[in-house]
């Protein structure tokens, strides 16, 4: 497989957080890659041989690649042989797919396609947004045939294959993983895989499009509504003064049961907006998923209450108007051990603190300052135990490493709410 794409080039239109990795890696096989972004910082980054995301390892295969001259990034879109796309799905303000970023990489790719070209979307989609992709480009190139037109004996191919990796292992999965092909036509799929097989270790499994969609939309919503159970239990056993962590571990010593760990939300690019795009689809007929997005959106509100509540103890015991009082939130990225603040529930949180509280610290080991929100409303960026030396409140929102080394000791009168039971 290798040798098939030994004297092609492959663009990978979005340089984010799996963009820049698939880039790399495709690189590292000796594969010519040409790097899309809109964001030229980002670009003049990964053409000096550096990186603009924290992710392990993949500091050393950019040098490594772009030195060797298989990695180079540009602003606007190349001709090539195959295109990745792996731009933004985010969603509005109404939970509905926004998919501006696709038709503008879309649209920007058609203006370079030529004959026998395979252009495959990674970005995770509402399902049907291979064939809206598609559509875009045979608006714009009404002098090549598509698949959705011609069939198999289109000009180009069009596929699906949602990306499936965990961030800090991002490297080590694009390669290790399974992955689901969903092509347009059974000559899509086999042409992407053709793709996939110069660097995925892991099975290629052949479906259609709209099955590869759903898939990725699937595994996400699975997580999102068993995260919900576990929020939701933390509601009602704080309710019962109940320890819900010491409850989940021993209703886990039961052969069947894997109840997953209560948090203060869900966050990321993925589990806290796919389950959307199914709700968007089919609304009457997707109740669960919907109630679990609800319980999961409606958990950072509830540990500002008792951010709160904690706040008016210690300003009736001290005297002080509850304003005053000095808040440590400890850990702002969705998830513990990487600097990924995207949909986050603990930057979430933080903010709105730093609307009501006049001394808000910030202890967040995996960035080197704060978030503009939070810089913005006056928040101070301060270490672990400078917070705990200051803070009134201490709010533990994300099990970083750092944190779980040891329960630390409060200074007198001060209040603890650990959202991840790791201090508790």
């Amino acid at each position: 497989m290798l040798n098939s794409y030994k004297d092609k080039v492959v663009s990978v239109v979005g340089l984010g957080y799996i963009g820049l990795p698939s880039a790399a890696v495709l690189a590292s096989r000796g594969i010519k890659v040409i790097g899309v972004d809109v964001n030229s910082h980002a670009v003049d980054t990964v053409n000096q041989g550096n990186v603009h995301i924290v992710e392990p390892e993949l500091d050393i295969v950019v040098r490594a690649s772009v030195s060797q001259g298989y990695l180079q990034a540009t602003t606007t879109t190349q001709p090539a042989d195959a295109f990745l796309v792996a731009v933004p799905t985010p969603i509005n303000g109404d939970q509905e797919p926004d998919m501006r970023f696709v038709e503008a990489a879309s649209k920007s790719i058609a203006r370079v396609l030529k004959k026998g070209d395979l252009v495959i979307l990674e970005s995770t989609s509402p399902v049907g947004a291979t064939e809206q992709m598609a559509a875009w480009m045979a608006e714009a190139r009404p002098d090549l045939t598509f698949p959705q037109d011609a069939g198999e004996e289109s000009d180009i191919r069009i596929a699906h294959c949602p990306e499936r990796v965990l961030p800090g292992r991002v490297m080590r999965e694009l390669v290790e993983n399974d992955r689901v092909i969903g092509g347009l036509t059974p000559k899509c799929s086999a042409a992407a895989v053709e793709l996939y097989k110069v660097f995925v270790e892991g099975e290629c499994v052949v479906t259609n499009a709209r099955t590869a969609e759903m898939c990725k939309l699937t595994e996400n919503a699975s997580r999102d509504v068993s995260i919900a159970f576990a929020n939701e239990l933390s509601l009602i056993c704080d309710k019962l003064g109940i320890d819900v962590w010491e409850l989940i571990k021993l209703a886990n010593r039961h052969p069947r049961v894997n109840i997953l760990q209560p948090g203060p939300g869900v966050g990321g690019h993925c589990i806290a907006v796919d389950p959307w795009f199914i709700v968007n689809r089919s609304p009457q007929e997707a109740r669960l998923i919907r109630t679990a997005r609800i319980v999961n959106d409606s958990k950072p509100h509830w540990v500002e209450q008792k951010v709160h509540t904690a706040a008016a103890t210690v300003a009736g015991k001290t005297g002080r108007h509850p304003q005053s009082i000095k808040i440590a939130c400890m850990g702002l990225s969705f998830k513990p051990d990487i600097d990924d603040l995207r949909e986050s529930p603990a930057l979430e949180i933080a903010v709105r603190l730093a609307e009501t509280y006049k001394q808000l610290y910030v202890v967040e080991p995996n960035i080197t300052h704060l978030p503009a929100a939070l810089a913005k409303l006056g928040a101070t960026f301060c270490t672990q135990d400078e917070a705990l030396e200051i803070a009134d409140v201490v709010v533990l929102l994300v099990d970083h490493g750092e944190f779980k080394e040891q329960v630390p000791v409060l200074r007198d009168g001060a209040e603890l709410i650990d959202t991840r039971g790791i201090w508790r």
